[in-house]
Parts: C-alpha cells; structure tokens; sequence
C-alpha cells in the first residue's frame, strides 16, 4: 500500500471535486460535502485541503473571469488530476480490504 494515501478528509475532498466536475471552486465544495455528508463542514478547513492537494498534483486549478458585478473577483476552480483518482481508488481499495470477512453491518439483525 503506497504510503500517501489520502486522508479521510481529503478523499472526501477529492470526491466532492470529482463529483462537480468543472464546477468546483470553495463554497461549492463545501455545499457539496455538506449535503452529502449531512454535517457542517468548515470552509477553512475545505480551502486549506484544496491548496494542500493541489500542490501534492491531486488537483489542479484554473482562475476563473471575475464576476460581472462591479468589484466581482475572479474564483479558483478545481479538477481532479489522474493521480487524485488513483488516490482515492487506492484508498477505496485499502478500505475494502480492511472490512473484507467482516459481518456486513446492513445484513446484520438486531442483535447485540
């Protein structure tokens, strides 16, 4: 197993990306993460992620025009790279492996 697998929060990261495709830039990532993780993200937290796996060449970004409202600022778009895929199916797939001949959770009956 490589040693740089994302962490949790940035497999989630890179999904969300992933899933925008080409629609991606901060606040969207957020809404996206929150939706469906059905919790409170931190934009902060989400901004710091994304420059981190940009510079690990997870994603790469592309500055958009500014906004046509006076004083509209351009924003950072974001798109998953061939290596941020691979890393989230690696780690998938290191997950897979964990859980493998364990008791599946959704077949379990009520007991204990």
């Amino acid at each position: 197993m490589p040693p740089d697998l994302p962490s949790d929060f940035e497999q989630q990261v890179l999904l969300a990306v992933w899933r925008l495709d080409g629609d991606a830039y901060g606040a969207s990532v957020c809404d996206e993460l929150e939706g469906r993780l059905g919790r409170p993200v931190s934009q902060g937290a989400v901004y710091t992620t994304l420059v981190r796996l940009e510079k690990k060449g997870s994603l790469r970004s592309r500055m958009s025009d500014p906004t046509p409202v006076r004083g509209g600022k351009a924003k950072r778009y974001f798109l998953i790279t061939e290596a941020g895929r691979q890393g989230v199916q690696e780690a998938r797939a290191a997950m897979d492996r964990l859980w493998e001949g364990l008791p599946d959770p959704a077949h379990q009956g009520a007991e204990g």
